[in-house]
């Protein structure tokens, strides 16, 4: 194990987060909050110390990485981002509690959208804008950040990517990842200024935009009013809709066409299933709901947004869907497990992982029938090896298992089994609102620091997606390499 690069790298990663914590504080200055001014402060002296101790002790760093550096570097990576993202909010007195205060910085970082807030207006704009810039960072990854812009350390860009980009397998768009990187950011920001421009335009104030657009694009969903996106005019709530759709397909696709390839784009498998689950369910939706919203468009506009705001994890809300009907609520939580693209800022198991279990399915049952013939898996018309396979089961078997144990945990607050199971789905898919206790009106407060706790691990695996922070409970992840 490479401990002093690991280190290192770290080190890196906390003054990156500073960096991006200058444009919360610079509105502090706007707003002449001293408090909170005060608070991003001492947050500063206390995150500065920590990346000199991580700098010294991975000092004179070399040698390669590997994926056993990989992983463990962006599962410890992401637990010390957490660990002092959240300091503004505890050091200025707005979250006083320091497990809500984590509670509430890593549903920002892991594009949850979860809070604890009944009313985030309350808030000064300064630590406002930072907890929706934590899901701007959080739905590219700020280690996918850091390979863009420092130079790549030899043999580890592969690796760190792989750790922490969402999906089955990592797509690089270039022979060298550091270009590839830089692509996705370029794509990323180019996305969200579009989005910020069409917000501007249906006039909703700067300070507005900019927030709304950061959780759009990372599909976090911190809203900036207690009533989420309610609110605002329907040509705003359907530009979100757009955009919240658009951030929730494989960056990967927008790079084809960049390059004029349109046919490969357009033939995308995990694209078109995407699309087409979306569509089908607003649709069936939209049908559902028929008595409850009687005007065809606004019922149209309500259905399509929440399909999109639950496929893509965003978690933003114009109803209170929670009073949908049974058929509609059975659509949203099947919509929380299904998620969106690899590749994408979205959350969930991920189209792609769900047509290859349908596949692998259809395969078994095949050769149950034909024991010698041979049947192939295919993506795209690639064939998928049996290494991709088995990390997509081993991946659903995890994800049963540890949504079960969070499940009985979460259990001992004795809410109702709606809120109880909607809540760690809710979280472990990266979504926010659920039913019931923490439906879109609501929040998730009135769960007990145990449970903070479970579904605050929960909303880093499920980001992490599993694998990464499994790896640190294995004594092979901490060996030295031989």
């Amino acid at each position: 194990m490479n401990f002093r690069a690991i280190n290192h790298t770290i080190g890196l990663i906390i003054l990156l987060e500073m960096a991006f914590m200058l444009p919360s504080l610079a509105w502090c200055w706007v707003d002449r909050d001293p408090a909170s001014a005060r608070a991003f402060g001492a947050a500063f002296v206390v995150m500065g110390l920590c990346a000199l101790l991580f700098l010294l002790v991975g000092r004179r760093a070399r040698g390669n990485f590997f994926a056993q550096e990989g992983f463990v570097t962006v599962a410890v990576s992401w637990i010390v981002l957490s660990l002092l993202g959240c300091l503004p909010f505890y050091f200025s007195g707005e979250i006083p509690h320091y497990v809500d205060a984590l509670f509430e910085v890593v549903s920002g970082f892991t594009t949850t959208g979860a809070s604890i807030l009944a009313d985030p207006a309350e808030m000064s704009r300064g630590l406002l804008f930072w907890r929706s810039t934590t899901h701007w960072l959080g739905g590219m990854g700020i280690l996918v950040f850091m390979l863009a812009i420092l130079p790549a350390r030899q043999g580890g860009t592969l690796h760190l990517m792989q750790a922490e980009s969402p999906g089955p397998t990592v797509s690089k768009f270039t022979p060298r990842l550091r270009e590839t990187s830089t692509i996705l950011y370029a794509i990323y920001l180019a996305l969200t200024v579009v989005c910020i421009l069409l917000l501007l335009a249906g006039g909703m104030p700067l300070f507005d935009s900019l927030c709304t657009a950061f959780g759009t694009a990372g599909t976090g969903g911190f809203g900036i009013k207690a009533d989420s996106m309610a609110s605002y005019s329907p040509y705003l709530q359907w530009v979100v809709t757009v955009f919240m759709a658009l951030f929730g397909v494989n960056f990967s696709v927008y790079y084809l066409l960049l390059m004029r390839k349109v046919g490969l784009a357009v033939r995308d498998e995990e694209v078109r299933l995407y699309f087409l689950i979306l569509l089908a369910s607003g649709a069936l939706i939209a049908w559902d709901i028929r008595d409850l919203i009687p005007d065809v468009s606004d019922r149209i506009r309500h259905a399509y947004f929440q399909v999109s705001s639950i496929m893509t994890t965003t978690g933003f809300s114009t109803v209170d869907f929670d009073a949908w009907p049974a058929f509609s609520k059975s659509i949203l939580l099947c919509l929380m497990a299904v998620g969106a693209c690899a590749g994408s800022t979205g959350g969930g198991l991920k189209v792609i992982r769900l047509s290859i279990m349908v596949k692998s399915l259809r395969r078994a049952v095949r050769r149950t029938l034909r024991p010698n013939s041979v049947q192939l898996v295919r993506v795209n018309g690639k064939v998928l090896g049996d290494d991709v396979l088995h990390n997509v089961s081993a991946y659903l078997v995890a994800y049963v298992l540890i949504a079960f144990g969070s499940f009985m945990i979460v259990s001992l607050d004795e809410f109702s089994l709606e809120s109880n199971l909607s809540a760690v789905f809710a979280c472990f898919n990266n979504i926010g609102p659920g039913f019931g206790a923490v439906g879109p009106l609501a929040n998730y407060d009135c769960f007990s620091d145990l449970s903070k706790l479970v579904l605050t691990l929960d909303m880093l695996l499920g980001r992490l997606e599993i694998f990464p922070l499994l790896a640190l409970a294995s004594r092979h992840s901490w060996s030295r390499r031989l």
